[in-house]
């Protein structure tokens, strides 16, 4: 407990999280209940209120166990010790007890205070019970949340297609030693453990100024890789480098961007500065020469930066120098958004040690900023990694991927010596009167397609209802076994296999939900067959069926839609409604569900974004006649939807390789 006389305290959003319900439930309470805590602090728009008192109600209001939800109440009090490094210290610590990790003098438990240390052992207790270390993963997620401003981390998604890419630098050679010289609380580490972490003497070595981070990230190491081989150290890097172990066969590293005191004068005479001293302004070549000192014979590394970096005329010599001594593989520009800042399209640059005589290999140029997507909910953009690393293999490979390139060295060495990909990457491939006949084939089968929906929905007319159609709620056809409601469960992560989903007998997808678009777009994630169906029975998975209806309800996405294909496992979020046969169409019932003014008044307010109540929905009570005959003008509407989906997208390509005819001079007129 915190070391003072002050209560811990909540909000309203803490309340919610640690009684597992929505904002507006608490503030129901709060209306409802005459006994409900009164503020301790606070303004009337954010109120705070004492941990010990709500917890005391909510036990005896029956709105959460006594036992339950551990982590949710630990997570105030360490929250309420206020500091950054406080927090941290003492998440580090819980993870280091539970890896069993020798901790650094400059880092060990002896730094926490009596009520720090007590916190660590009251987390280790719900360890404990749970029988597991997930709790540290739960508190460190908390922690960076907390401090999203103050603690950059590099998405996993990021960090995967980056050991990817290492992973075909290196070629055939193995992979001894991953060595990230600026690994914050591990992101890059750990997407190494995922690639390499399984071979036998594996080494990894991470480097952290933060005696925090550096802390953290010891202890997620040590959890995901629970054998002798991680290290990290608590070092400056460019100002003190630690002696390696052994030289590094991959890097993987953000370094800090835009930074004025990294040490330029005092590094000065630097034996690392082998392709000039880097300016005061270009903070990020001094961490590029850095990691090219790091590299043993053969080593790649992978390194994020921003994009002024291929293009600064204060680094154009170094960038020189570079190319010459072969150095610089590649160049990737990736989608804005990949990572902090999100705002920027930042850059990947691949390098590799250089040989010793140099080379006269051309550098390989990726384009991979337009690789987006469409989220599940259809309201943001997301990254589609599977593209972007596509291309970045095929064009390492020296297959021809779109918007890519290969340039010779001489052309690169000018005046500016730029490296940014969109100004080597030539402009989209030249459109011949053979391609544009082909568009034009298929827009004309588009639109056919198109048309023969329409036309059997174009006789279909409102109707003026003389008074207002009857309806049911989903919780009432529940109750009469017209329906049957299960939400998904998220099967534990021991279970659950991810990468890049392959259709194949013998695995079974698992659906998640719609989330944020910071995190981008996710890896699939799927069970092997035997395990899901041994789940199901264990009433520890939810699996779907040919005309099970799926509801998705989070607050960047709703949807409904009839299952139609292979058996999928439904993750949190995600509900699946089974009617009975010879009650309801699952089609009618899906037309029913998926529309938004029917979301709107299941949802907690007025809007679509809202929590949503699956049981609140409605859906109209016709006769299973009626249900059918409406069921097929669902999917006809589907057939709609994705006809003009269709539409939009060749329609798009042909009318940009019209307008970049016209641009260039090329198109002939009749």
């Amino acid at each position: 407990m915190a070391e003072h006389d002050e209560p811990v305290t909540l909000t309203l959003a803490g309340i919610a999280r640690l009684a597992g319900v929505g904002r507006a439930a608490v503030s129901n309470w709060r209306r409802r209940h005459d006994d409900f805590p009164t503020p301790v602090g606070g303004s009337d728009a954010s109120p705070q209120f004492s941990l010990d008192d709500v917890e005391a109600w909510l036990i005896r209001n029956g709105k959460v166990d006594e036992s339950s939800a551990g982590w949710e109440r630990l997570w105030p009090r360490i929250e309420d010790l206020g500091d950054k490094d406080r927090m941290g210290l003492v998440v580090a610590a819980v993870g280091e007890r539970l890896a069993g990790v020798d901790v650094p003098d400059a880092v060990a438990p002896s730094r926490l205070t009596a009520g720090e240390r007590a916190l660590v052992e009251e987390a280790l207790r719900l360890a404990s019970r749970d029988g597991s270390s997930a709790g540290f993963g739960e508190l460190l997620e908390r922690w960076l949340s907390t401090h999203v401003r103050q603690v950059v981390v590099t998405p996993s998604r990021l960090g995967d297609t980056m050991a990817a890419v290492a992973a075909e630098l290196r070629g055939d050679a193995g992979v001894g030693h991953v060595v990230d010289p600026a690994c914050g609380v591990g992101g890059l580490l750990s997407a190494a453990v995922r690639r390499w972490g399984t071979r036998p003497g594996m080494l990894l070595t991470g480097v952290e100024a933060d005696p925090v981070l550096a802390g953290l990230a010891r202890a997620r190491l040590a959890l995901e890789l629970p054998r002798p081989g991680s290290e990290v150290v608590p070092a400056d890097t460019l100002r003190c480098p630690p002696r390696l172990r052994a030289p590094a066969d991959v890097v993987l590293c953000t370094p800090p961007s835009n930074e004025r005191e990294w040490g330029h004068s005092e590094l000065a005479t630097d034996r690392r500065w082998q392709f000039g001293q880097p300016p005061r302004t270009e903070s990020e070549l001094a961490w590029v020469q850095h990691i090219l000192s790091d590299l043993g014979e053969g080593g790649v590394a992978v390194v994020l930066l921003p994009p002024a970096v291929a293009s600064r005329r204060a680094g154009r010599r170094i960038r020189a120098a570079l190319l010459r001594a072969g150095a610089v593989r590649g160049v990737v520009a990736l989608p804005v958004g990949a990572a902090s800042p999100y705002g920027v399209g930042l850059h990947l640059w691949l390098l590799a040690a250089p040989p010793a005589r140099g080379t006269d290999a051309p550098v390989v140029f990726v384009d991979a900023a337009d690789c987006r997507t469409t989220s599940t909910g259809g309201r943001s953009a997301l990254i589609d990694w599977d593209v972007v690393l596509e291309r970045c293999l095929a064009a390492l490979r020296g297959d021809d991927a779109e918007r890519t390139a290969r340039v010779p060295l001489v052309e690169l060495l000018g005046d500016e010596t730029d490296l940014t990909p969109a100004r080597q990457v030539p402009a989209e491939r030249e459109v011949s009167a053979v391609d544009l006949r082909r568009m034009w084939t298929e827009f004309d089968s588009a639109v056919a397609k198109l048309k023969d929906v329409d036309v059997s929905l174009r006789p279909l007319t409102g109707a003026d209802a003389a008074q207002e159609p009857l309806s049911v709620t989903v919780a009432e056809l529940e109750r009469s076994g017209a329906v049957a409601v299960t939400p998904g469960i998220a099967p534990t992560p021991d279970e659950v296999q991810r990468g890049r989903l392959k259709p194949r007998e013998g695995v079974v997808e698992l659906l998640s939900a719609p989330t944020q678009a910071a995190e981008g777009a996710r890896d699939h994630e799927w069970l092997d067959a035997d395990a899901a169906y041994r789940l199901e029975c264990e009433g520890k998975a939810v699996l779907t069926r040919f005309g099970d209806v799926v509801v998705v309800v989070t607050p960047f996405g709703f949807d409904a839609w009839v299952e139609t294909g292979a058996p999928r496992l439904l993750g949190p979020h995600l509900y699946r409604l089974r009617g009975a046969p010879d009650l309801l169409n699952p089609f009618f019932l899906a037309a029913c569900l998926r529309v938004p003014a029917n979301a709107r008044r299941a949802g907690t307010h007025a809007s679509v974004s809202s929590r949503i109540d699956v049981r609140r929905l409605r859906v109209l009570r016709l006769p299973l006649e009626e249900q059918q005959t409406l069921g097929d003008v669902h999917r006809r509407l589907e057939s709609f939807e994705k006809s003009l989906a269709e539409l939009g997208v060749v329609g798009g390509r042909l009318s940009g390789a019209l307008a970049g005819l016209l641009a260039g001079g090329r198109l002939r007129l009749p």
